[in-house]
């Protein structure tokens, strides 16, 4: 008996557990028919943030939608699944509707609250923290229920109070780490060894405080000095122990200058080039500066060339299957594809010819597409000024000619700023620079004004790390985009 029930087991089990996988692989299946659209329904719903802008619709739609997974999993009937399942969708449907509206109603208060979380308010200002997010609830609330006044109410309120949490944040974070940093710096005797460094975190530390106590509406650039000073405070430290370090070891000044040239010499190897430090390292740096910024640029230009080559050869390879297939042998359409490979040739030939009119420290150019960029490096003006100088004129006569190039060509001038300053004044600043540099080109070089328009971005499209003086500067810039007739 004992060996036929073990006969039988060897013979049942894998029907057994055959059967078991085939029902689970047909339930899997089952689920995914029926939560089809309200999967992609609730995908769409989360990258349009509803959650947080249309929280009561899109906590209608979860709730609908777990009680379709719960009456499902206990095998309920369908309909009352698809039932659930409906509500979940319609509502999912309609919370992104909501948060799509809210996107423009609160804009303001939705960047100050992103702001107030990059600065951690959430962490280092927890209560004034919990105070906004109450009332921009309370706002995305009142805006699902058409309360657009009441909502625009609230908004302002949790504006404000997210203004001052991150203020507090920013304080917290960064100026009570650094005054610590300098105590700790004071009493190790830093002063003593690195007295200029300590000095200048001090002097940014102090300029932090009365930049975020002066102007509370714009916090990137004391955020910066904050950051600034809380680094040169680690680095007075650092150089410190460095200089201890060297007087204890009683090192020469040629010992010193020869550590310090060092490293120079080995990232010029990197480069594959020789480190002459005979007229010292100036020369040296400028030159791989040069090298760094050269290849960076080839590098974001073939990034672009090969993504746009790529996304040609399918789109010609289609396009010449499609003709081949309906008309057969020479065609008109056939003919006109020629003439625009032959268009798109002679633009790649003719930006290689607009790279050579521009030295380096005058203008970088690139290609998008079949657009042309000049970025006018050499181009800048006074802080908060708008006037095209007259020292310029040379530099702007190369743009006249690179826009010959491309006859009948459309030219557009933009306009950008660095993070530093409000938003609305950065963009008005960016418009009115373009504008300047547009109205030069037009009244002194006789460029057509139905041909070039300007336009402002302020501080919207960065190249650029804010948090640099280096990268403030490239940030701050005017690109003159050059779009060619393909016929």
């Amino acid at each position: 008996m004992k060996s036929l029930g073990v006969r039988l087991m060897k013979h049942w089990l894998p029907l057994v557990f055959g059967l078991a996988l085939f029902q689970g692989v047909m339930a899997q299946d089952l689920r995914e028919t029926l939560f089809e659209d309200a999967d992609q329904t609730l995908e769409v719903a989360r990258n349009a943030n509803a959650p947080l802008l249309s929280p009561r619709l899109f906590s209608d739609g979860m709730e609908a939608y777990a009680a379709a997974e719960s009456n499902l999993q206990r095998g309920r009937n369908l309909e009352r699944v698809r039932s659930r399942l409906t509500i979940a969708t319609t509502a999912f449907l309609e919370a992104t509707a909501a948060a799509e509206i809210a996107n423009i109603t609160l804009a303001s208060v939705i960047k100050t609250r992103d702001d107030a979380l990059n600065a951690q308010a959430d962490k280092f200002a927890r209560e004034l923290w919990l105070g906004a997010e109450d009332r921009f609830v309370s706002a995305t609330r009142r805006l699902e229920s058409g309360n657009i006044r009441g909502a625009r109410d609230r908004a302002g309120e949790a504006e404000s109070r997210f203004r001052s949490a991150e203020l507090s944040a920013i304080k917290v974070q960064y100026l009570s780490q650094t005054r610590a940093l300098l105590a700790q710096a004071e009493q190790a005797r830093v002063r003593r060894y690195a007295p200029i460094t300590l000095e200048k975190a001090a002097a940014l530390l102090l300029q932090a405080e009365q930049e975020l106590s002066n102007n509370r509406y714009d916090t990137d650039l004391p955020r910066s000095l904050a950051r600034q000073a809380n680094y040169e405070a680690r680095h007075a430290i650092f150089l410190a122990e460095r200089v201890r370090l060297l007087r204890d070891e009683d090192w020469t000044e040629e010992q010193i200058i020869l550590a310090y040239e060092e490293p120079v010499t080995q990232i010029a190897a990197a480069a594959d080039r020789v480190a002459q430090l005979d007229h010292g390292m100036e020369p040296v740096v400028e030159e791989l500066v040069a090298y760094i910024e050269d290849m960076v640029l080839r590098d974001q230009q073939l990034t672009i060339d090969l993504a746009e080559g790529r996304q040609r050869n399918v789109g010609l390879e289609d396009e010449i299957r499609d003709l081949d297939q309906r008309l057969g042998g020479v065609s008109q359409e056939r003919v006109a594809l020629v003439k625009r490979l032959e268009a798109e040739a002679r633009i790649r030939e003719q930006f290689t010819q607009i790279e050579t009119l521009f030295a380096r420290d005058e203008a970088r150019v690139s290609r998008e597409s079949n657009n042309i960029i000049m970025r006018l490096v050499g181009l800048t003006f006074d802080s908060g000024q708008a006037n095209v100088g007259s020292q310029y004129r040379p530099l702007l006569a190369k743009v006249r000619d690179a826009v010959e190039v491309f006859p009948g060509s459309q030219v557009i001038v933009e306009g950008h700023t660095d993070a530093y300053g409000s938003d609305g004044a950065n963009m008005t600043l960016s418009r009115t620079r373009a504008e300047a540099v547009s109205k030069y080109l037009s009244t002194q070089f006789n460029i057509a004004s139905y041909r070039i328009s300007a336009v402002g971005y302020g501080e919207t499209r960065p190249i650029a790390n804010n948090e640099t003086p280096q990268g403030r500067t490239r940030n701050r810039r005017i690109d003159i985009l050059i779009k060619p007739q393909l016929d």
